[in-house]
């Protein structure tokens, strides 16, 4: 059987697949799901791992293949809140607001940058190692660090690597 004719047998039910997952998740059209569903469809057939398979067993596949796929674009996901950013700015528009973070590539990844620390800030880090990360970002050295803090730069040295190892352990799951 040709991918065509797989494609065409399967795409009603594809579909019906996608709208109801979008219902439940807003962040996507039901459009954009069908099409990774396609695609993921599309990758299998191409390794030859539908062959001896059975519609509903594709099906299913491609079902998960979609929760599994929206999990992690949530996961990575974070949300601007249009209504404030323009509440601060009154005589700013929409378009202006968003121009700002999105007029060059370097901006982009600044703002990018800037999520992924605070989502690695606010997912595991006692009090303390939040403030070591403040004096860190301020750029001051590791004695510095340990007299604001009240304790010695070779402490400092072994929060950091604590601090490093929870932020690699964030970072693995993105």
């Amino acid at each position: 059987m040709s991918f065509e004719e797989l494609h065409q047998k399967l795409s009603p039910t594809i579909k019906r697949i996608a709208y109801r997952l979008n219902g439940h998740y807003r962040s996507f059209s039901h459009e954009d799901l069908y099409q990774e569903a396609t695609i993921h469809l599309w990758s299998n057939f191409c390794k030859g791992v539908l062959s001896d398979k059975t519609d509903s067993y594709i099906l299913q596949g491609c079902y998960f293949h979609l929760k599994n796929y929206i999990r992690k674009v949530n996961e990575r996901s974070n949300v601007i809140s249009i209504d404030a950013t323009l509440s601060a700015h009154e005589d700013s528009t929409v378009e202006d607001v968003l121009g700002q973070y999105w007029a060059c590539d370097d901006c982009r990844s600044q703002l990018h940058d800037k999520f992924l620390v605070q989502s690695i800030r606010n997912n595991g880090f006692d009090p303390k190692e939040k403030r070591l990360l403040d004096y860190f970002s301020q750029g001051l050295t590791t004695r510095d660090i340990g007299k604001r803090m009240g304790i010695s730069h070779v402490s400092v040295v072994k929060l950091m690597q604590k601090v490093r190892v929870k932020a690699r352990k964030h970072l693995d799951k993105i």
